[in-house]
């Protein structure tokens, strides 16, 4: 995994926001649905997958969890 100062806040929050994607998708769940599953908005999983907020680290948990990955796997940017 690359040191912290290698990249931006932006791209890894860029990077995050596209492993989320890819899993969500690769569990065949729409957005909206997962959005309702962990009580959020489907704006607020919009935002969070396209990298523009930085989310707390239960909301990481709410997502794995629905996702049924290991927190990890959300930010294991390899």
């Amino acid at each position: 995994m690359p040191h912290l100062e290698a990249m931006s806040k932006d791209v890894y929050l860029k990077k995050l926001g596209k492993n989320i994607t890819r899993l969500r998708e690769l569990s065949g769940i729409s957005q909206t649905e997962l959005a309702l599953r962990c009580d959020k908005d489907r704006q607020s999983l919009n935002r969070l997958e396209k990298g523009r907020i930085n989310p707390s680290i239960f909301y990481l948990l709410e997502i794995a969890t629905e996702l049924k990955v290991h927190v990890k796997e959300l930010i294991d940017f390899e």
